[in-house]
């Protein structure tokens, strides 16, 4: 990973002017047990330790909220509606309150000259923060998107300049997804592929945990600086590990029991789901702990295969989304999963037949030693009894 990202963000700014979120929330009339109940998930989702909510609070509480400039290209705004539907506080009370959102054309207020003045007004103050939605078109000097006459890369490349730091928000603006699925007309690509100079941060999924995006907003709120990031710029806190390896279902596939058809015995029974396609065992998400609608469920949970939608390029890599994947990393060795019951019942006979041979050889070894003591004392005996002989005829 690249060294810019390990360290603080030299020179950044924690906001500046205006009220702090504490002072929004309480206009906002969010109370103190709602507020401190955001900081504890905030700070379970980081992965920190639990008497770190009070630094989180206090922060939140004090901070002047960083400006920040929200941009969406080629996308859904499907990551837009998933923050809409942040678990309590709202979006309202969190992301428009945690940051200064001065520019985002999905939910401002002002359109045309006013909204791009704001936009523009922002970049001449500096020291803000730059989310990205959306894939950016780059076949013929990309033209496939614009925005009031000026291209995505164009955009992308003006607001990238003054900023601390570049969130990419969901897959499309992490490595293009949808919009970069072959044969990517549009010639779409990722925000890493356009920015330099400004670190970035890749919130992957689609659409991204809300709860996420948040937890990374605090954390750089909090510890002015950004997480440590994977190889692919994802935070360690959301993407360190496998879905497998925290799936419920999990146990099931230890077992071999899978789902062989939809609504079977296994699905209704809540089997692993592998053999119907899901990508858990290639897939690293926090899904299974933070989970989706605050914390209502997630696909597996409600029954649907994981489609992968965190990695680069999945669109492409993980289709057919209801086709498994020929082998999956477990038991330390790349196993084909139509072997790992048949392995299960193996090893399992094999610990059966060792543990009865271990059996006997205990009891054939306790028997032997049963017999050597029974001789020696026999043996014993005989030569207590021979030598009171030998006493008897001495006396």
């Amino acid at each position: 990973m690249n060294d810019r990202f390990k360290s603080p963000l030299a020179g950044a700014k924690v906001g500046s002017g205006g009220r702090n979120l504490g002072e929004v929330l309480n206009l906002r009339g969010v109370s103190r047990r709602d507020f401190m109940k955001f900081c504890t998930l905030m700070t379970a989702t980081l992965a920190l330790p639990k008497d770190m909510v009070e630094r989180v609070a206090q922060t939140l509480e004090t901070a002047r909220r960083p400006p920040a400039i929200y941009l969406e290209f080629q996308d859904c705004a499907g990551c837009t509606e998933a923050m809409l539907r942040m678990p309590h506080p709202t979006v309202t009370d969190v992301v428009l309150d945690v940051l200064s959102l001065n520019y985002h054309e999905t939910i401002m207020a002002p359109a045309g000259q006013a909204a791009e003045a704001a936009r523009e007004a922002t970049i001449e103050a500096g020291d803000y923060l730059l989310l990205v939605e959306g894939a950016i078109s780059t076949k013929d000097d990309g033209l496939y998107c614009t925005i009031g006459g000026r291209t995505a890369m164009d955009l992308l490349e003006e607001s990238a300049r003054g900023a601390v730091a570049v969130i990419a928000v969901g897959d499309c603006a992490c490595f293009g997804n949808i919009p970069a699925a072959n044969p990517n007309p549009t010639g779409a690509v990722g925000v890493s592929e356009i920015v330099r100079g400004v670190p970035i941060v890749n919130m992957a999924g689609c659409p991204v945990n809300a709860v996420n995006l948040a937890a990374m907003i605090v954390y750089y709120l909090t510890f002015e600086s950004l997480p440590h990031l994977d190889d692919l710029l994802r935070p360690d806190f959301a993407y360190a590990e496998r879905i497998h390896d925290h799936c419920p279902r999990r146990p099931h596939f230890d077992a071999g029991q899978f789902v062989e058809s939809w609504g079977d015995e296994g699905h209704q029974r809540g089997w692993c789901l592998y053999k119907m396609g899901c990508k858990g065992p290639q897939t690293k998400h926090n899904c299974p702990v933070v989970e989706y609608n605050e914390g209502t469920s997630w696909p597996i949970k409600a029954g649907h295969p994981c489609i992968g939608c965190s990695e680069p390029q999945f669109w492409d890599t993980m289709t057919p989304f209801y086709r498994r994947l020929p082998e999956v990393p477990g038991f330390a060795v790349e196993s084909t999963v139509d072997s790992i019951g048949l392995a299960l019942t193996g090893i399992t006979a094999v610990a059966v037949g060792a543990h009865a041979v271990g059996s006997i050889l205990r009891k054939r070894e306790a028997g032997e030693t049963g017999d050597r003591d029974v001789a020696e004392q026999e043996g014993t005996t005989e030569t207590t009894e021979e030598g009171g002989h030998d006493a008897q005829d001495r006396d």
